[in-house]
């Protein structure tokens, strides 16, 4: 019992004086606290500084101290996702590529005229009409009749026509008839500088089947350009419709590509070699591949040690119409890897000896959060047409062929064929020419969402190639060499030999340095937080401790401080709520409390009235004047502050 009194007293402390720290009921007053007792010596001296202007130059401080410390960190987390890069350079023995070559001409032209006969033959009218060209005839150009009598189907299906001026007007080469052209305009040799004369414009009328005003009008500077493209449309449509079996034995076959071959000073021959077949350029041949799960590798870089074959390329079976250029194309990729020759295929030249020297380099980079690379290309919303390994070139292709199929109902015949479809041509799909060249300008302006999807790979093999040309063979070895190549492959030839018929291609390492290219995070989370510890305590003298006693004030008190003012205003809000349901009894008792006769308008929320106060509240109408209540004697009463008094003063109040 002699202990209570203290608890009174204490308890009566705890209820007078103000309550701060973490149960401060203000924000203001938390954060006084915790700026008079914060580690951070700029927080404390706002609240202990004497004077205006020195507190307003402790908060510039401060607060320019916690700006240059979120810059130094944003920095430190922005190069934390960075990565270095390393090169080694190893000294070994080199796993040689896979090297393909293809013919430029796809196929035989003397087997393929029973399949190209009537575009040659319209082809051929056409170069007589627009340009006096004959064969065997002398250069006069064919009048417009007799071109109409020979009712052109493929010129009723992709009409050529000769652009006069630049207000849309044309002339339609097949007819002679003149109208205007509707729809966009399309110039497909911008690079070439037109000599100014508008009549050299040629070009054709590609329009939508199921809505004739929808039409594009495509322009070439060149004539020759012009009758190219629209060679290739219809030789596409051609091909498509030819069986793979039939158009593999079209082609060339090893041995009448391959005249001679020698790997790493040792002589090969076709059993090295595997075929595959490519829509644009027929019969093509991999040495090297690594089907047969062998992969060549060669100890001693130079030239005698890599690849060296002689090719026959036949340039008097060439399609004169198809291909301008005369050679072969090659490309070095790795065995997993799709070659797209197309692309990024080297072109050999006749007549000459072509040296590739390669340069082998492994690249890896780091993926996400680093960079935006693909490991294997699973994550890519885009279904492999090539079964090779992941690349970015496979994966625009892919895209742009799946949206052909969804858009025009057919697949393009340059790309693998998607499940399910079949390749484009003008009898079962009147309308894909239009759809194609309109689909390939989203493409071209990445409207079709492929180069958002699709990404580099993560690792990646290259080999860098430098080329040099020599002319071969020499004029003193011509004769003696083209005898001894014609005597070899005499029996299948059938005929002799001309240099220009040949090409002869060497692929070798260089050197045997293998560089290897690597990314590697910049900071690791070691270094990352030794950062941000030297930034806190470079500007604001602060440590993890303190760091943590922020993260309490500024989240924790902060928001029980918020949530129990909201609390308090509700438990306010419903008492009222309470109050007014209660009815006049309620308030009738309240009255009777507060005085006699005299209306008391005081609220429990508002203070009590002063003696001045109460003398200016209106009286109330028809009422007496207000008199003074008689006094409640029992409340003179004289209680003790405590419930339990001391027997000291117990003794002082009986005296």
């Amino acid at each position: 019992a002699a202990t209570a009194p203290g608890k009174k007293i204490t308890a009566r402390l705890k209820r007078t004086l103000p309550v701060r720290g973490p149960q401060a009921p203000t924000l203001s007053e938390l954060m006084r606290w915790y700026c008079l007792n914060t580690n951070t010596h700029g927080c404390r001296r706002i609240v202990v500084s004497r004077g205006r202007l020195r507190r307003l130059l402790w908060i510039l401080l401060t607060l320019s101290a916690v700006g240059l410390i979120l810059w130094q960190c944003a920095e430190l987390l922005m190069n934390y996702y960075s990565a270095s890069v390393s090169v080694t350079v190893q000294f070994q023995k080199l796993p040689f590529p896979a090297v393909t070559i293809c013919n430029i001409n796809p196929y035989k032209y003397s087997a393929m005229k029973e399949y190209l006969s009537e575009l040659d033959k319209e082809t051929k009218k056409a170069l007589e009409t627009f340009y006096g060209f004959s064969e065997g005839k002398s250069k006069v150009r064919r009048s417009v009749e007799d071109w109409n009598s020979t009712g052109s189907e493929f010129f009723q299906q992709i009409p050529l026509l000769k652009v006069e001026d630049f207000s849309r007007t044309a002339t339609e080469l097949h007819s002679g008839q003149k109208r205007r052209v509707e729809g966009s305009v399309f110039h497909k040799d911008s690079s070439i500088v037109n000599s100014g004369d508008s009549n050299d414009i040629i070009g054709f009328q590609l329009c939508d089947a199921n809505n004739s005003s929808e039409c594009a009008l495509y322009t070439f500077s060149s004539g020759v350009n012009a009758i190219q493209e629209w060679y290739k449309l219809h030789y596409m449509n051609i091909m498509a419709q030819i069986p793979l079996e039939t158009k593999e034995k079209l082609s060339y076959s090893a041995d009448d590509l391959i005249l001679t071959c020698f790997f790493d000073g040792l002589s090969c021959d076709k059993r090295h070699f595997t075929r595959f077949h490519h829509p644009l350029h027929g019969n093509c041949y991999t040495f090297n591949s690594g089907d047969n799960g062998t992969i060549l590798s060669t100890s001693t870089g130079g030239s005698e040690y890599g690849l060296h074959v002689v090719l026959y390329i036949d340039e008097a079976d060439y399609n004169p119409f198809l291909v301008t250029s005369t050679g072969a194309k090659i490309i070095v990729h790795d065995q997993n890897e799709y070659p797209f020759i197309e692309d990024i295929g080297t072109e050999i030249e006749t007549a000459a000896a072509t040296s590739i020297g390669m340069h082998f380099t492994r690249s890896r980079k780091l993926s996400k959060p680093y960079s935006d690379c693909t490991e294997t290309g699973a994550d890519i919303p885009v279904e492999n047409l090539y079964n090779k390994s992941y690349s970015l070139q496979i994966c625009l292709h892919s895209c742009f062929q799946k949206a052909m199929v969804d858009s025009c109902g057919c697949a393009q015949y340059a790309q693998p064929l998607p499940p399910g479809a079949e390749y484009c041509n003008y009898k079962r799909n009147p309308n894909w020419m239009y759809c194609y060249y309109r689909l390939h300008e989203k493409f071209v302006k990445e409207q079709l969402g492929c180069q958002q999807i699709c990404k580099d790979a993560c690792s990646f093999k290259e080999w860098a190639l430098t080329t040099s040309i020599a002319q071969w063979p020499s004029v003193v070895s011509e004769d003696w060499m083209l005898r001894v190549l014609s005597w070899d492959k005499g029996q299948k030839l059938n005929k002799k030999l001309n240099k220009t018929d040949l090409a002869n291609l060497m692929v070798f390492y260089k050197d045997l340095n293998e560089r290897f290219i690597s990314e590697n995070p910049a900071n690791t989370l070691v270094i990352l937080l030794s950062n941000f510890g030297g930034q806190l305590g470079l500007w604001m003298s602060c440590s993890v401790v303190c760091v943590i006693e922020i993260v309490e004030v500024f989240l924790i008190d902060s928001l029980s401080i918020v949530l129990r003012r909201q609390w308090q205003r509700a438990k306010k809000w419903w008492s009222h709520r309470q109050r007014g349901r209660a009815g006049k009894a309620a308030q009738g008792s309240d009255l009777e409390r507060q005085g006699h006769d005299n209306p008391s308008p005081v609220s429990m929320d508002e203070d009590l009235p002063t003696f001045t106060t109460a003398l200016r509240l209106p009286l109330p109408q028809d009422s007496p004047l207000p008199r003074t209540p008689p006094p409640n004697y029992s409340t003179l009463r004289l209680d003790t502050a405590f419930s339990e008094q001391l027997p000291d003063t117990l003794e002082l109040g009986q005296h």
